[in-house]
């Protein structure tokens, strides 16, 4: 049989008038439906909320962990193989000979912001801190807890969760994405990435229920994420001297919440009716600025060689520990308290909630990824989306994090960072450096920590609602609706609040792995599709048959 064009046509359905003039109702109707649901039982009715979520949480914990886990390493090899395949490497995400639209600077900048820059300021000093204390190591008495003979078992868990695996989600998504949409002409959405599996059948209800997936998704993924902000952005107004924010033991009040995501959300909404090129790609190069200065404090006055040995030793025993680490599932016997059964729960507590996570946060990533990524090969998208944004978090993790541990360690710290709340921990790190040398300093650097997670926390957000319109408007990217924008930026708001609220970052948590798991098949799917298409297109090349939608004729069979 004839090889003939790729799909190059994907209609799907807007409204030519009214108030959803422009978007799919399908999708943003039944997607803004079950988000309002979900604010509404989890405000009205929390502790029904969080019983069921936990209970779905741990059905879903006990029976896909390993689903969670190897997917996340086939994501990696489907990536890392595109990028050495010479037939996929060398495409180019848009038309042949198409050149990119942003600077390296300005891409490093948006992509980081918007994927992964809010939890730097987290778990760069909270997540080596927690490891230090416990990991599988320690459980199977290998390690000792908060001993020297920890350290390197910290940082291989810490790299794992923050390196390849993580934005390999994200490239899977922005490739795929990216591939379709500016080499076949299909929209910028979700379901276009799925055309040769399912062909024209996704103009309809399987399409429509692929970008609904998407969208919730992406709400619950970016609610993880400032559900963490929000929290550290109270800690630091604390810090500055803002009282009646948090409670003693550093968690934040119901007004801190309020507070805190009225400021964020307020700006954020701002920011995305300015669109990409203006307000969002402004501020990720200003916290790519402010971020730069920060690690360059914890560099020079931190614990400089601790931390170049934590990189350089910490990067050598990831790759080393990384085939085993990216297929191991722990089994749990179902003895409550057995070594089994903390190793199965600690896994589900990290790995198996950090791939949820960045799954859920993919398509907004993703989507995002494609749009500030056309112009830019395969072979260039993966390092740049994979290797240089990984190497950016070991250097956080190593230098942020190495010099907590080294201050508990040697510097006297006496348990100050070790006992302060997560977002706290940054915070409790830079008093004890900065403060015996002065106060208005210590000052100052926490409100440059603030203005930096406010801009990374805006970022994520106004990217995130920008995104969420961009599927509802069947990837139209030009200029939405501000009702529409203002709704979104409103409901992703109350989502978190909502859960903030009624079950702290635990009730996102739970929500979130739920959501996660319908849209990692989606990403599976999309992987199959992208090598398909790939490998067919490498057969049309070598027939002559045209592959770009500049240069196919107006009939357009299914891939």
């Amino acid at each position: 049989m004839a090889l003939k064009p790729p799909l190059s046509e994907l209609p799907i359905k807007t409204a030519d008038t009214g108030f959803y003039s422009g978007f799919s109702v399908n999708v943003t109707v039944v997607s803004k439906i079950i988000i309002s649901v979900l604010v509404v039982w989890a405000i009205v009715w929390p502790e029904w909320a969080g019983e069921v979520l936990g209970a779905w949480n741990a059905v879903i914990l006990r029976n896909f962990a390993a689903w969670y886990i190897w997917t996340v390493a086939f994501f990696v090899i489907v990536c890392l193989g595109l990028a050495i395949w010479p037939t996929a490497g060398r495409l180019n995400l848009g038309q042949d000979g198409e050149k990119p639209e942003f600077s390296n600077f300005s891409w490093f900048s948006m992509m980081f912001g918007a994927g992964i820059g809010v939890g730097m300021l987290t778990w760069a000093v909270a997540e080596p801190v927690a490891h230090f204390k416990n990991n599988p190591s320690v459980i199977q008495g290998l390690t000792t807890a908060l001993e020297t003979d920890n350290v390197r078992t910290a940082y291989v868990w810490s790299y794992l969760h923050w390196g390849l695996g993580a934005w390999a989600c994200y490239a899977v998504a922005g490739l795929a994405l990216a591939f379709f949409s500016y080499r076949r002409g299909l929209p910028l959405t979700i379901r276009s990435s799925l055309t040769p599996l399912f062909g024209k059948a996704l103009s309809g209800t399987l399409g429509h229920i692929i970008d609904i997936v998407a969208v919730v998704a992406t709400i619950l993924g970016v609610a993880q994420t400032l559900g963490f902000g929000v929290e550290q952005f109270v800690a630091g107004l604390t810090r500055i001297g803002i009282g009646g924010l948090a409670l003693e033991d550093g968690s934040a009040t119901t007004m801190g919440i309020v507070v805190a995501l009225l400021v964020i959300m307020g700006a954020s909404t701002l920011s995305a009716l300015s669109g990409v090129g203006k307000g969002i790609k402004w501020l990720s190069n200003i916290n790519m600025v402010l971020s730069i200065l920060l690690l360059s404090f914890f560099i020079l006055f931190g614990a400089t060689f601790f931390g170049a040995s934590a990189f350089f030793v910490g990067i050598f025993d990831y790759l080393v520990q990384l085939p085993w680490l990216s297929f191991n599932v722990y089994a749990s016997d179902g003895v409550e308290g057995s070594q089994s059964f903390l190793l199965a729960q600690w896994q589900g507590w990290w790995p198996v909630f950090y791939w949820a996570w960045w799954i859920a946060f993919a398509p907004f990533v993703g989507l995002f990824l494609a749009r500030i990524s056309r112009g830019r090969s395969i072979r260039e998208f993966v390092l740049g989306a994979m290797i240089v944004p990984s190497l950016m978090c070991f250097v956080w993790f190593a230098w942020a994090g190495g010099t907590a541990i080294d201050l508990e360690l040697n510097g006297g710290a006496g348990g100050l960072i070790l006992d302060a709340a997560n977002g706290d921990k940054i915070f409790a790190m830079t008093a004890f450096m900065l403060e015996p040398i002065s106060t208005a300093l210590s000052w100052g650097m926490a409100v440059m920590i603030v203005v930096l997670l406010m801009t990374f926390l805006v970022t994520s957000a106004d990217s995130a609602v920008l995104i969420v319109n961009t599927i509802n408007a069947a990837g139209d990217e030009g200029p939405k609706a501000r009702p529409h924008i203002l709704f979104w930026g409103a409901a992703l708001a109350l989502v978190v609040g909502g859960l903030l609220i009624s079950g702290g970052t635990g009730a996102i948590q739970t929500a979130m792995v739920i959501g996660a798991l319908p849209f990692s098949v989606v990403m599976v799917l999309m992987c199959l599709a992208l090598i398909k298409a790939i490998y067919n297109d490498g057969r049309r090349e070598a027939a002559g048959v045209p592959t770009l939608h500049s240069d196919i004729p107006n009939a357009t069979p299914a891939e």
